[in-house]
C-alpha cells in the first residue's frame, strides 16, 4: 500500500522559513517524478515544484522561484521542500505527490500525479 505523509507545516511570520518533508512507503521515490502542490481556500491546486526521476531536473513555479528548493533523499525515501522568504500569499495546504509515468520532464499539473499525501497546512501571517 502506497502512502505519502507530509510534515513540517505550521504558522510562520512573513520572511520566515519552513521545511516540508514527505515520507514515502510502498514506493521508492527515486523511481518517480515527484512534486509539491498547494491549494489555498477558494483556489485551484497549483504545482509549486517538481523533480524528475531520471536526472533530477527541477521545475519551480514563477511565484516561488529563488525562494523554494525541492530535494529528495534516496536513503530515507523522502522528499523535502525548503521554503524561504515566505509571503502571506504562500499560505495554503501543501501536498506531495508522485507520478507513475516517468518522463524527461516532471509535470506541474496535478492530474498527472497518481499518489498523494494528505496535506500539511502552511500559514504565513504576522
Amino acid at each position: 500500500q502506497v502512502q505519502l505523509v507530509e510534515s513540517g507545516g505550521g504558522l510562520v511570520q512573513p520572511g520566515g522559513s519552513l521545511r516540508l518533508s514527505c515520507a514515502a512507503s510502498g514506493l521508492t521515490l527515486l523511481n518517480y517524478n515527484i512534486g509539491w502542490f498547494r491549494q489555498a481556500p477558494g483556489k485551484e491546486r497549483e504545482g509549486v515544484s517538481c523533480i524528475t526521476s531520471s536526472d533530477g531536473s527541477t521545475y519551480y513555479a514563477e511565484s516561488v522561484k529563488g525562494r523554494f528548493t525541492i530535494s529528495r533523499d534516496k536513503a530515507k525515501n523522502t522528499m523535502t521542500l525548503q521554503m524561504n522568504s515566505l509571503k502571506p500569499e504562500d499560505t495554503a495546504v501543501y501536498y506531495c505527490a508522485a507520478d507513475n509515468l516517468v518522463g524527461p520532464m516532471c509535470s506541474k499539473h496535478s492530474y498527472e500525479y497518481d499518489y498523494w499525501g494528505q496535506g500539511t497546512q502552511v500559514t504565513v501571517s504576522s
